[in-house]
């Protein structure tokens, strides 16, 4: 179906309501990004969200949209506790696959003649690849209900990096309302090798330096300096999200009759949140998202054994310390304003990024003048950003903003692109070193295979759905 996209500014776009839907689309682009977003069925799933019963404020699409399952993946809606519902399509088969950001202080020449062995020694000490596992770390059952009631902070208590860290992560790294006794068999049986393991396709991890800053005091208290190196994590919560959320699309699609929702796509089958399906999905949800967080805490902590390793120093002398840990892929239930009363809803943001504004009562202390770290992944070979979140994500996109660059290419069209090309070579030739499981991972995830995030980024930034604050260049990278 076309949708005619009425211009509200240079950055925002409306889906007029019509048909079924509810409420209006809303999408942030630059006209310049509108053929490529027309190219596939996102535009129609923001429509298609906009149905859903009990939404709040409009259906929205952040710039790095593309086709998702169910929600485009760049989508973000709230619905109402009482009249509104949960869908599992509205969060994706990766929960809580998010991106955590370490700052040093080591200076970007330091590393000049070490970065292969870097490299290296990263791709030695976590696990990458489909089906990855170490061996080392193998949780038995009641390891495995800890982590998925605790998150965080059980890595933390077993030696995986320090109390410090907890501070730095959203929600403390642990999504209260986990019940591991929602959780089936398989998803146990796959989650239990996982652990402290990168996974393929776009997760990675990245050494990168600091090569722009354009807040110079938000900077400086992310501890973020200009030629500085920091180290990136993109991974989530595994075989055991993806079996959370495959159990849960069974469940749902049953809830979606039970309650007599019309759903405009099987796929954004729901149940309302007040019920006991929305309740049981929203628990087993928590459990994937404090398995990510923990997976993500243990390889933060092995990235920092590397550099130890690999430059003789302490972690006190690297001064590698976390600037903060986000969601990507996730419902939360939080409190907004909503036509001038605060209203709890549940905010679903799939491949979007929470950017909570300055002064809000949920970020760290030392954070709360400058506004949440926003932590923006690009692809191999161009930048990463650092924003920050404002007062106008928190009036216009429940406090959200987009979460990367967004795919330009599906993984078949990338393959194909790639034939006969080394993609190694040509980030060698652009100063990255990388190093990965397969020449089929490097070929899905060439840089050509995403839209610039220069430009998604300048879009939220201009919109005043996120302030930039420093740009990352990358040195080396492992994929799965």
């Amino acid at each position: 179906m076309a949708f005619e996209l009425e211009k509200i500014d240079n950055n925002r776009w409306r889906i007029g309501r019509q048909g079924p839907m509810r409420t209006s689309g809303i999408i942030y682009a630059s006209a310049s990004m509108l053929d490529t977003i027309r190219g596939d069925q996102s535009l129609e799933q923001v429509a298609n969200v906009a149905c859903l019963p009990g939404i709040v404020g409009s259906s929205m699409a952040m710039p790095d949209i593309h086709w998702g399952y169910g929600f485009p993946i760049g989508g973000v809606a709230a619905f109402d506790m009482d009249q509104g519902v949960v869908s599992p399509g509205g969060v994706g088969y990766d929960i809580n696959c998010g991106v955590r950001l370490m700052r040093t202080a080591i200076p970007k020449e330091e590393i000049a003649g070490r970065l292969q062995e870097l490299v290296e020694g990263l791709f030695a000490n976590i696990p990458s690849g489909l089906g990855s596992h170490r061996k080392d770390l193998k949780l038995k059952n009641r390891e495995h209900r800890d982590v998925l009631l605790r998150g965080a902070a059980w890595a933390v208590e077993h030696g995986y990096g320090t109390e410090q860290d907890l501070l730095h992560i959203e929600d403390q790294g642990c999504i209260p309302g986990g019940d591991p006794d929602v959780i089936s068999d398989k998803a146990y049986e796959r989650g239990s090798p996982q652990l402290g393991t990168l996974g393929s396709g776009n997760h990675f991890v990245e050494i990168d330096w600091v090569d722009e800053v354009y807040d110079e005091a938000v900077a400086a208290q992310f501890g973020l300096r200009r030629d500085f190196i920091a180290v990136t994590v993109h991974t989530g919560s595994r075989g055991f999200g993806y079996q959370v959320c495959d159990d849960s699309l069974k469940d749902m699609l049953r809830a979606s009759q039970k309650y007599g929702i019309e759903l405009p796509d099987k796929q954004l089958c729901c149940a309302p949140l007040s019920s006991p399906e929305g309740k049981r999905y929203l628990a087993a949800m928590a459990c994937a998202a404090n398995y990510a967080f923990t997976n993500r805490q243990i390889i933060g902590h092995w990235v920092r054994e590397t550099f130890e390793a690999v430059l003789g120093r302490n972690q006190r002398e690297l001064h590698m310390e976390l600037v903060y840990d986000v969601c990507h892929n996730i419902a939360k239930i939080e409190e907004h304003s909503v036509d001038g009363r605060l209203r709890r809803v549940c905010v679903h943001r799939k491949g979007a990024t929470r950017a909570f504004a300055p002064g809000h009562g949920q970020l760290p202390a030392d954070y709360r003048d400058t506004g949440q770290p926003v932590l923006i992944p690009g692809d191999m070979g161009r930048c990463s950003y650092v924003l920050a979140g404002t007062q106008r994500a928190m009036e216009e996109t429940f406090g959200s903003t987009c979460h990367g660059a967004g795919r330009l290419m599906s993984r078949h069209q990338a393959i194909k692109s790639a034939h006969g090309r080394s993609i190694s070579r040509e980030l060698h030739d652009r100063g990255v070193v990388v190093r990965a499981a397969s020449k089929g991972t490097l070929a899905e995830e060439m840089p050509e295979a995403y839209k610039d995030v220069n430009m998604v980024v300048d879009v939220v930034d201009a919109a005043g759905v996120g302030k930039k604050i420093a740009r990352l260049r990358p040195l080396g990278v492992i994929k799965g």
